[in-house]
């Protein structure tokens, strides 16, 4: 029982928390600089959670040609600054993936 409590109290916390924040949106004007600071927070987290998985695969650095994410990683990149179109980013990277680990042999 005390399991559930807590779970329900985190989920009315964060829920609290995300309604604040949402309400006061049009309430407070946020300054100039904070506003292109925010800006960056979504390719800073996407970095975050991603360079990772390309760079550590196992958990140790492997910045090498042998690396199939990586290789497939840099692929998807240049799909994505050439096309702008998520399909084809995930696709390609997918495929460079699935290709390399066969050919790699990982």
């Amino acid at each position: 029982m005390a399991l559930w409590l807590t779970v329900f109290a985190m989920g009315a916390v964060t829920y609290a928390i995300r309604l604040s924040l949402l309400g006061a949106i049009g309430r407070v004007q946020l300054p100039p600089l904070l506003v292109r600071g925010l800006r960056y927070v979504p390719p800073a987290v996407l970095t975050a959670i991603v360079a990772p998985e390309l760079m550590l695969p196992g958990g140790t650095l492997d910045i090498s040609w042998t690396n199939a994410r990586l290789v497939a990683g840099a692929l998807a990149a240049l799909v994505a600054w050439r096309s702008r179109n998520v399909i084809w980013t995930g696709a390609a990277g997918m495929v460079a993936l699935w290709g390399l680990t066969a050919l790699l042999g990982g």
